[in-house]
């Protein structure tokens, strides 16, 4: 009897303490699929960048130029633009990296095509002067946007296949520079030189991430600045733009090549350290042109002062910093093509930000660049987040090798 109660206190006792152990047992850390906190952080842009775009259009009915349009057109089409990349983004995701990489030649021929479809008359829509877009119905697309990711992936894909680039250099990369070069020639003819800065940064960026040695990186790094540096000496309009950058208050350029830009400092300055309100800004009222695309920072500074500057700086900077570290990450993994994508999606959002934010502040000559996932326009914003879809993906593939799986 004492053998069977000393059994069964045993048996209880027993799985008394396997429940105690098994509660008292830490549970196991959850493993994030993908980066969420740089998805919310685009979100975040995203979302500012909305109600910005609204504030900075609102009062743009007013002007004749847009007498027949309501006072919420622009914001219209902005969620409208939103809701068509959250989709196109969605379905990028889904799609392995090995996949990309394999179109990545395809896409950029098809980027080409639409290059030289864009300059076609009657085809291509000229706006100020400028052909940029493809009309479909009451929907417009700019080719330059998709041919930055294309030459992203392009570049890539080149730069895996050519891993001798070390060894033999100029055999290796004079076909990539004379592809572009082409996407240079026909962007210069819409004429788009800011798209053709932001590609060739991409480019030389991947070219010195894939393994070329700095001496000769720096020597195409010259051939370029001197490149450009032709172009600007040989176009009277943009030797004005340089001139009114150096001396926009003068009465030659105030209210020529340097209207843009002095506005937007006067909208910066009006905003002082915390701003006078969202939507109390006086230079959106016809003042500052474009404010809700290229000059929405300008909109912002007035509304939010530096704040609110400081705050989309340090998001767009934590943004790149963090694409960057996931492309590291896959190289670290062996995966150098997904490597290089990722720190040239990292490389176009960090140069165009900067260049936009530059432009805005004064620190840099005018030139026509949207600020990512943030300025009013369609292509942009589809083509900025099929690009941070990637990236995601890039992400989610790379945890997934580390929890020993397949990518």
């Amino acid at each position: 009897m004492n053998a069977l109660v000393a059994r069964l206190g045993g048996w209880f006792g027993g799985r008394g303490e396997d429940r105690y152990a098994a509660a008292a047992a830490p549970a196991p850390a959850r493993i994030q699929a993908f980066d969420q906190p740089l998805l919310w952080v685009a979100v975040a842009l995203l979302a500012f960048g909305m109600v910005m775009v609204y504030s900075a259009s609102i009062a743009l009915p007013d002007n004749p130029r847009f007498a027949r349009y309501a006072h919420t057109h622009f914001l219209v089409r902005h969620i409208f633009s939103l809701v068509l990349a959250f989709v196109a983004a969605l379905l990028a995701f889904q799609v392995p990296v090995k996949a990309w990489e394999k179109v990545a030649p395809w896409l950029f021929v098809a980027s080409l095509i639409l290059l030289i479809v864009v300059l076609i008359p009657h085809v291509g829509k000229g706006v100020n002067g400028a052909r940029r877009w493809l009309g479909v119905g009451p929907i417009s697309f700019q080719p330059s946007e998709l041919a930055k990711f294309s030459v992203l992936l392009y570049a890539a894909d080149y730069m895996v296949r050519k891993m001798d680039v070390k060894e033999r250099f100029f055999r290796a990369v004079l076909p990539m520079a004379a592809a572009v070069a082409v996407v240079g020639l026909l962007l210069l003819a819409e004429p788009d030189m800011g798209a053709f800065m932001v590609i060739a940064v991409i480019a030389m960026g991947i070219l010195f991430l894939g393994g070329v040695n700095a001496r000769m990186f720096f020597l195409i790094a010259a051939v370029m600045l001197v490149a450009f540096g032709l172009m600007i000496a040989l176009s009277d309009w943009r030797r004005e733009r340089i001139f009114a950058y150096l001396d926009p208050w003068s009465e030659k350029h105030a209210l020529g090549k340097g209207y843009q830009l002095s506005h937007s400092l006067i909208a910066i300055g009006r905003g002082e350290v915390f701003g006078v309100g969202l939507g109390g800004s006086v230079e959106k009222l016809h003042w500052l042109p474009e404010a809700h695309t290229d000059f929405l920072l300008a909109v912002i500074g007035e509304e939010f002062g530096l704040v609110g500057v400081t705050i989309v700086i340090l998001l767009f900077f934590w943004m790149t910093r963090r694409i960057m570290h996931i492309g590291r990450q896959a190289v670290a993994l062996d995966r150098v093509f997904a490597g290089l994508v990722a720190q040239g999606v990292g490389l176009w959002m960090g140069f165009q930000a900067f260049i936009n934010m530059g432009v805005n502040l004064g620190a840099l000559p005018t030139k026509g660049l949207t600020l990512p996932l943030m300025s009013y326009g369609g292509s942009a914003i589809l083509l900025n987040l099929i690009s941070l879809a990637v990236v995601l993906r890039i992400d989610y593939e790379n945890r997934t090798l580390m929890r020993g799986g397949r990518s």
